[in-house]
């Protein structure tokens, strides 16, 4: 069976654990949380032609500045965020419409030891939500960063690099089931599964240096 194949089985295997396992931290409702997309939903009836939607990683992007004019750009990150309070969230974010929503999720599920599995269900089912709440918008799956632990600052993210390459593979084989573009930001900013050090200050979380070459990477590949 193709490596799709045995991703898929193993998502639809665990939907049952992912309704039931009440011992894993799943929640994603905190006042930082409730502050931003009190925001957010002040904007939603802007219209934006690209969407950045994601967690801190993305929250602190200055995206509209380094896209430049061409586009009017939406940023719709949340510190902290897991793909629980995404999938919460994403049918609001495509009231607006746009053209290319570039997603990037799943390294807070991460930290927290949450199954891969219950990560990717979150992944499809916001993939769908978007495609029914907004079919024109092209969906662009980006890698999940992977980390730094030479420099990184905190504990409960060590030792996670398989987790990371396993939720990637997951994507990647998501990527080919809905026929989507997988923009794999890794490529340029880290090795392999190792954030570059260049781009880090503190083993997870990127600079401005490393958003200056992520814009660069996307408008190299023509997805901007």
């Amino acid at each position: 069976m193709k490596k799709t194949g045995w991703i898929l089985l193993a998502m639809l295997a665990t939907v049952q654990l992912y309704a039931q396992d009440k011992s894993q931290d799943s929640t994603y409702s905190n006042w930082y949380y409730e502050g931003r997309e009190k925001l957010y939903q002040a904007l939603k009836g802007k219209k934006y032609d690209v969407i950045f939607f994601g967690n801190s990683i993305t929250e602190r992007g200055p995206w509209q500045e380094l896209v430049g004019r061409r586009y009017k750009v939406g940023n719709r990150g949340i510190g902290g965020d897991n793909t629980f309070g995404m999938k919460a969230r994403i049918a609001d974010v495509m009231k607006s419409k746009p053209k290319k929503v570039f997603l990037m999720m799943g390294i807070n599920d991460i930290g927290r030891g949450l199954p891969t599995a219950w990560s990717l269900q979150n992944y499809e089912e916001i993939i769908r939500i978007i495609q029914r709440k907004s079919p024109k918008t092209k969906i662009y799956l980006q890698s999940i960063l992977p980390l730094n632990e030479d420099i990184l600052k905190y504990d409960y993210l060590k030792g996670k690099e398989e987790m990371v390459k396993a939720l990637d593979n997951g994507i990647e084989a998501l990527i080919h089931e809905y026929n989507l573009t997988y923009v794999d930001v890794k490529e340029v900013l880290a090795d392999g599964y190792v954030l570059k050090k260049e781009y880090t200050t503190d083993g997870i979380h990127i600079n401005t240096d490393a958003y200056i070459r992520w814009v660069e990477y996307l408008k190299e590949k023509k997805y901007l």
